[in-house]
C-alpha cells in the first residue's frame, strides 16, 4: 500500500491543500509534502492524527476494498425455468442484486402465462418489452403494452403481467428497491 499516495488522494478529495492540513494536524507544510512523496513515514500517533484531520480512520484508511463485480455472463445469472403460471422462465440478470438499489430481471411469458402478482409497495418499477406484447396489470386497469415500447410504475395497487399474444413475450423488468 502507497500511504503517501493514499494520504494525498483523501486530502485533494476533501479539496485541502497541504498548507491547510498542515494548519488542522498542526505540522509543517514539508512534512506533510514529505510524507505524501513517501519520503518521509509518520508514527501511528500522527497518522491517526491526519487521518482524523481528513475525517478518517486506521481502520478506514487501511481497509481494502473488495473489487465487486460489474459485468456479469450468463453463467453468473440464476434461471427460474418454467413455472406453472409463467409457461417461461425468470433471469435474475445481477447475483445479489437484493443488495443492490435495483433488480433487474428478464421475464419470458409463454402463450397465457402471468407474472406473480406484487403487492402494493415504496419504489418504482421499469419494464421494457423486447418481444411480443403483454398486459401491465395494475390493480383494475389492464394497459397493453408491445414489443419496443416501456412501463414505469409507482406501485400503489396489486400489479402483474400477463402475456398479451400467442408468442413468448420478453420483459425487462427493473425493480427499486429488490422485490423479486
Amino acid at each position: 500500500m502507497d500511504i503517501g499516495e493514499r494520504l494525498r488522494q483523501l486530502r485533494l478529495q476533501r479539496g485541502l491543500t497541504q498548507e491547510d492540513m498542515a494548519d488542522r494536524c498542526e505540522l509543517s507544510k514539508g512534512f506533510i509534502s514529505q510524507v505524501e512523496r513517501n519520503l518521509a513515514s509518520p508514527s501511528i500517533a500522527t497518522l491517526t492524527d491526519m487521518l482524523e484531520c481528513l475525517g478518517s480512520s486506521l481502520s478506514q484508511f487501511f481497509s481494502v476494498a473488495k473489487d465487486e463485480k460489474t459485468v456479469f455472463a450468463p453463467q453468473d445469472m440464476f434461471v427460474k425455468e418454467d413455472d406453472d403460471s409463467l409457461h417461461g422462465s425468470i433471469t435474475w440478470l445481477v447475483p445479489d442484486a437484493q443488495k443492490n438499489s435495483m433488480e433487474p430481471i428478464l421475464m419470458e411469458l409463454g402463450e397465457g402465462g402471468e407474472s406473480y402478482p406484487l403487492p402494493p409497495h415504496e419504489g418504482e418499477e421499469f419494464g421494457y418489452v423486447l418481444s411480443g406484447a403483454i398486459w401491465l396489470v395494475t390493480g383494475d386497469e389492464k394497459t397493453r403494452v408491445r414489443t419496443g415500447c416501456s412501463f414505469c410504475i409507482h406501485p400503489r395497487q396489486t400489479h402483474y403481467l400477463v402475456n398479451a399474444g400467442k408468442t413468448r413475450a420478453k420483459v425487462l423488468w427493473v425493480s427499486n428497491p429488490p422485490i423479486f
